[in-house]
């Protein structure tokens, strides 16, 4: 009896390896998918924009040979950055009439050549409730409410598009309450359920805040092999994008101003206080959304680097021929991809602290962790840049910018203006942060 227990036991164990090496299996068949039509969708682009070889981006590894720069020492000078208070005509912006006339020119060259333009027939966005219930989170009593944005497909109904968000609001208040709207991940194959509250979240909560967890890979894949599915392949009929079609930082700030209007119908929710907050990919998506979408009232903006609020034109960590390689390039518009082949970053029309000033006045609070720890591919000192050279702007909007005028280094919190800055002394994350921005947003909040 024993010895039929041992093998009875011993076959489980075999079946459930055998499952796990077929789940295995299948996840690599299916990343090995991906690749291939990525691969495919990025030479397309490549013989639509006529190029026939892209220049190599520097590794992110300290180790490799053609390892990104690092050193402060061989950055070259920032000399060459388009002035955002000087027209393309050469005349300069005087007044806020004047930039109001100006901003539009930026966009344009955004649109044109980075984040892509949004098309004008998108169809709407009906919002369902999946599931409601109340619960306590630490000591905090919530009503946690499952969302999703049902995108109207009727123009192609072989694509399904469905936005993803959870909406959690604290109870025992009366008052419509700040909303902080998290651009979130979904990690494949694993449980994403958390067992323990996270610190952030007991923080808000603390202040009567809501949050809310906005999933972007829900309705367009951070992949290549996506771009024909997703809002933008529903858009585009499951075809090609266009050379000045959008890319996926675009999409997903599309889908935080959906989660933004159905805010603005929850008579729990006070719609004039949405702050958007994101990291690395989602830090760049955040800076789009609040350039982008005049509602948000505030962003947090963690290690966006290049792309996101890092000048590009800086030599230092990730450069644009990385963000222009098969596997960023679904980011931007496809034509981006010429900056690293063709044409060079100072041939670029706008730079990170134009995307900043596009928020202006509104507060930015930029975010980073310590390079010692984190790494230099994102460049905190860009980052900081990318705010200080946005000053002008906010300025002559009548905000006042960055205190300082040189990098603080990490721990030194900026938060006297409309753009503040901290480097906390962990690496990829904005957890530390999350106290330094509650503090921040209270002020406008």
């Amino acid at each position: 009896m024993k010895t039929s227990k041992i093998r009875f036991s011993i076959l489980i164990l075999l079946l459930i390896f055998s499952f796990q090496q077929i789940a295995a299996q299948i996840s690599q068949s299916k990343l090995d998918s991906i690749h291939k039509y990525t691969q495919k969708d990025h030479r397309l682009m490549l013989e639509r924009l006529d190029i026939q070889s892209l220049r190599p981006g520097p590794s992110g590894n300290p180790s490799d040979s053609n390892a990104a720069n690092s050193d402060e020492s061989m950055v070259n000078p920032s000399t060459d950055l388009p002035d955002p208070l000087i027209f393309n005509n050469g005349k300069k912006v005087r007044n806020k009439k004047d930039w109001k006339k100006r901003r539009k020119e930026i966009f344009e060259q955004f649109n044109s050549e980075v984040y892509g333009r949004v098309p004008e027939n998108i169809p709407n966005v009906k919002w369902v409730v999946i599931s409601e219930q109340d619960s306590i989170l630490g000591d905090y009593p919530v009503v946690i409410r499952k969302m999703e944005g049902v995108v109207d497909n009727s123009s192609h109904s072989e694509i399904e598009v469905k936005i993803a968000l959870t909406v959690t609001l604290p109870q025992n208040t009366s008052k419509e309450v700040p909303m902080i709207l998290k651009f979130d991940w979904i990690w494949p194959g694993m449980n994403n359920e958390k067992k323990e509250v996270e610190a952030w979240k007991k923080l808000l909560l603390k202040e009567k805040w809501g949050f809310a967890s906005l999933i972007p890979s829900s309705y367009q894949a951070d992949n290549g092999a996506g771009l024909r599915s997703g809002i933008i392949g529903l858009v585009n009929k499951g075809k090609p994008r266009k050379l000045d079609d959008w890319g996926a930082l675009r999409a997903w700030a599309w889908g935080a101003s959906r989660a933004l209007d159905y805010f603005e119908n929850d008579p729990g929710i006070d719609e004039s206080k949405v702050a958007i907050e994101g990291l690395s990919r989602y830090g760049k998506a955040a800076m789009v959304t609040m350039a982008y979408d005049h509602r948000f009232a505030l962003g947090f903006i963690g290690s966006s680097g290049a792309g996101g609020t890092k000048i590009i034109r800086r030599n230092f960590g990730e450069q644009v021929e990385n963000l222009a390689s098969s596997g960023e390039y679904h980011w931007f518009t496809p034509s981006f991809i010429k900056y690293a082949g063709p044409l060079e970053v100072r041939d670029l029309p706008v730079d990170a602290h134009e995307l900043v000033a596009l928020a202006a006045p509104r507060p930015v609070f930029i975010s980073t962790g310590a390079p010692e720890v984190e790494g230099n591919w994102v460049d905190a000192k860009g980052m900081f840049l990318g705010g200080l050279y946005a000053d002008p702007v906010y300025e002559l909007m009548g905000a006042k910018g960055l205190e300082v005028k040189e990098y603080p280094g990490v721990g030194h919190f900026l938060k006297s203006g409309n753009i503040a800055f901290r480097a906390h002394k962990e690496g990829h994350t904005v957890d530390p942060n999350w106290e330094y921005f509650i503090e921040y947003a209270k002020q406008f909040f």
